[in-house]
């Protein structure tokens, strides 16, 4: 009777216990589930699976919505634009090839981001038990 009282004890212990962001959001960025770190969280280029193939951690309900994209103009707007301008200032090269450079380093970096940027931000998501990610209890 005590052990049974023992192990509900320790299992509401851990059910208050914050969940690791950092972890969980590296796991995300590098498109494995938040929880396990095991299974595969994307299929495809930016779909979500329903559920973790390993742990069973569901993830239908996450709501990344526009936040990655959001974020992947952000980072590469504030790494392409000073590169821009110093490539522009100190090497002057003709503005077609000038174009053609930077305009498949942005696609390339925005196409290379943005999936990480979701999984990441499911990541967080999870860690912080937003949405449909809260315990139950």
């Amino acid at each position: 009777m005590t052990q049974t009282a023992t192990q509900i004890s320790q299992l509401s212990a851990d059910d208050t216990a914050d969940r690791p962001r950092m972890p969980a959001m590296l796991r995300g960025w590098r498109g494995k589930c938040p929880n396990c770190g095991a299974g595969p969280l994307l299929f495809g280029y930016l779909k979500v699976h329903d559920h973790c193939t390993v742990c069973e951690q569901e993830f239908h309900h996450h709501r990344a919505d526009d936040g990655p994209a959001y974020l992947t103009i952000l980072l590469v707007g504030h790494l392409m634009a000073p590169l821009l301008h110093v490539v522009f200032v100190y090497f002057r090269p003709e503005p077609i090839i000038l174009f053609t450079i930077f305009a498949v380093g942005t696609v390339g970096l925005s196409l290379y981001l943005l999936p990480r940027l979701k999984g990441a931000l499911i990541g967080f998501q999870w860690a912080k038990e937003m949405g449909g990610f809260a315990r139950d209890t």
